[in-house]
């Protein structure tokens, strides 16, 4: 059985819904009864994605920018689709399947970015997110969750707020030696942005592989938090929710920005329900936990 995920668009009168594998876009005419199909566009995802994808053959939805209709596919490609016409505009290939690489997750458009990230950790995967031109599909940054901070786009703008998560690069010395190379912490789920502070938030998925003992270290920076800035892709703060995963908790969902009245004083927050268990009260501006 293949799980269908995806929330339809509404956009002009227009109803536009992503299947499940094969990932087909179809786009329904509101304005006539039964909503008939005013287009269909067919990316045709190697057939092979199917036997790597982890969790089903899900896709968890599409957004609209500019005209422009933009997904994901199972076999690691991200397509735009004319909203009103349904021809491809453009289409990248972004993973490898063959590395245990797919997409499932639903982008987010941040000005000229559209936002896209990786699953499969379960399989040594190595997570990412990555921002692409919205006009042509160009790769504009790319963002590791693991790895060295170069990689990771940390550099001089980062500032965490508490110091377990300081430090240079320690997407590297969390780890056992080159363990970070398959480390998980894949972005499959949710992204935020708050366009005052011009900074998005997204969490990272579980550490890789599965057997804790097998990665001794807090394996940063997975099942972790990141904000950074969507137009270079540099970090500006981290927190990680659950060091050294030993449940497969991830930390890859919704993100509710809020501003919240706190000892009198007004405060940008980022409220989290976690999968360990917790209700995270962040202070979006510098990752400082206001409530857990």
């Amino acid at each position: 059985m293949q799980g269908h995920e995806a929330a339809p668009l509404v956009v002009n009168h227009t109803m536009y819904i992503v299947t499940p594998y094969p990932n087909i876009l179809y786009a329904l005419d509101l304005t006539q009864p039964g909503a008939p199909m005013k287009w269909s566009y067919k990316p045709k995802p190697s057939a092979s994605a199917k036997g790597v994808a982890c969790c089903d053959l899900v896709n968890r939805g599409a957004a609209y920018a500019n005209g422009k209709i933009f997904y994901n596919t199972l076999d690691n490609h991200t397509v735009a689709v004319d909203a009103d016409s349904g021809q491809e505009v453009w289409k990248t290939k972004l993973g490898d399947i063959n590395r245990g690489e797919t997409m499932t997750m639903a982008p987010l458009v941040v000005k000229d970015k559209v936002l896209v990230g990786n699953s499969g950790g379960e399989f040594g995967v190595r997570g990412w997110l990555t921002a692409l031109d919205t006009s042509s599909g160009r790769i504009a940054w790319r963002a590791y969750s693991t790895g060295p901070d170069a990689e990771v786009l940390i550099g001089a703008a980062f500032k965490p707020f508490y110091a377990q998560d300081q430090g240079k690069d320690r997407g590297v010395s969390s780890w056992p030696p080159d363990a970070w190379k398959i480390g998980g912490g894949t972005v499959w789920g949710w992204i935020s942005y708050d366009p005052e502070l011009n900074l998005l938030f997204y969490g990272t998925g579980n550490p890789g592989p599965w057997n804790p003992d097998q990665r001794p270290g807090d394996n940063k920076w997975t099942a972790a938090m990141f904000a950074r800035n969507p137009d270079t892709g540099e970090a500006a703060w981290a927190y990680q929710w659950t060091p050294h995963d030993l449940h497969d908790y991830d930390g890859v969902n919704e993100l509710i920005l809020l501003d919240l009245p706190i000892n009198a004083q007004m405060r940008k927050v980022l409220v989290r329900p976690e999968r360990n268990g917790y209700i995270y009260v962040l202070d979006r501006a510098t990752g400082e936990v206001l409530s857990a």
